[in-house]
């Protein structure tokens, strides 16, 4: 399969227009996949403009190098997780950006590789990592949790209203066999919700799982904090989200930072003068158009959100 088709970037003129402020800046794609996002800033800058792209999946960062290959000279990969992106920077001699994508959640490449076990759609290996190298996966949460645990893990990560039964019905059924598969994890759901409830439940815990497999919430958090810090005066974060946990943390971020806020390091003493460090760009999150939701079934739940360091 080539690289291209592996991903239709999401509200692709959206982020260019909310991200480049500078044709021959430096700037980040934090999330790369399969580089489709990575091209098209590529083919807006000037020869002078250079792009990092980090990813921790071995395919995706392959399928990119081939997809950016023309613009070698332009482009450094780097396997990493996003929320280093302040030590990546750094390692590469890079003190400041003009700009950094954020585009969040499971990329067409988790989604259609065989054996990541990401989708409900496929009988697959529960797994889930993003980075193989770790050990957590999700057939150790799905067989190694105690019940409480995975009723808070489904409600707080995939707000399933079902995941008291739920977890009841997986403890159950891991005491006769282990649960090893998508396909059979997408079995009990349906046994237990109902068909009715079925598609909403299924999406909900495999969100749920991935969430806690990859600690996505807290790479977020320290990503958003890091991102901040290595903007330039009048650089760009723009972060794409796709549930409702993901786009409220970006928003409470945004906020406090475009809040009045004490500068790092200096002591609260009276009549310091305190400025904001964003200035938001976007005061409710931008969504796709109906065009868009229709080619790319993929952006139907997508939020933009973009800032700018002041």
């Amino acid at each position: 399969m080539e690289a291209r088709t592996y991903h239709t970037p999401v509200l692709l003129q959206e982020v260019l227009f909310y991200l480049l402020t500078a044709r021959n800046g430096f700037y980040v794609d934090g999330t790369l996949g399969g580089g489709g996002h990575a091209e098209a800033i590529l083919r807006q800058l000037e020869s002078s403009g250079k792009l990092m792209g980090i990813d921790l999946d071995d395919d995706a960062l392959a399928a990119a190098g081939k997809q950016l290959a023309r613009d070698s000279d332009r482009v450094l990969l780097v396997k990493e997780n996003f929320r280093n992106i302040k030590f990546v920077l750094s390692q590469n001699g890079v003190m400041s950006v003009q700009g950094i994508l954020l585009d969040l959640g499971v990329s067409s490449f988790q989604l259609d590789e065989p054996a990541k076990g990401f989708s409900f759609q496929a009988d697959e290996p529960l797994d889930m990592r993003m980075d193989r190298r770790q050990e957590l996966d999700a057939r150790h949460i799905v067989n190694r949790y105690d019940e409480q645990a995975l009723v808070d893990l489904l409600w707080t990560y995939g707000e399933e209203k079902h995941s008291r039964r739920i977890a009841k019905a997986i403890v159950r059924q891991r005491a006769e066999e282990p649960i090893e598969t998508t396909g059979a994890l997408a079995v009990l759901i349906e046994r237990t919700v109902g068909k009715q409830f079925l598609n909403k439940s299924l999406a909900r815990v495999f969100q749920a799982i991935r969430i806690e497999v990859n600690n996505e919430m807290e790479n977020l958090r320290q990503a958003l904090s890091d991102c901040v810090d290595v903007l330039q005066p009048g650089g760009r974060l723009v972060v794409i989200s796709y549930h409702s946990l993901e786009d409220r943390m970006v928003k409470y971020a945004f906020r406090a930072a475009s809040a009045l806020s004490i500068p790092s390091g200096n002591k609260i003493i009276p009549d310091t003068p305190l400025k904001p460090v964003l200035k938001m760009l976007t005061r409710k999150p931008v969504t796709a158009s109906e065009r868009e939701r229709e080619i790319n079934p993929r952006s139907r739940s997508a939020k933009l959100r973009a800032a700018e360091k002041v």
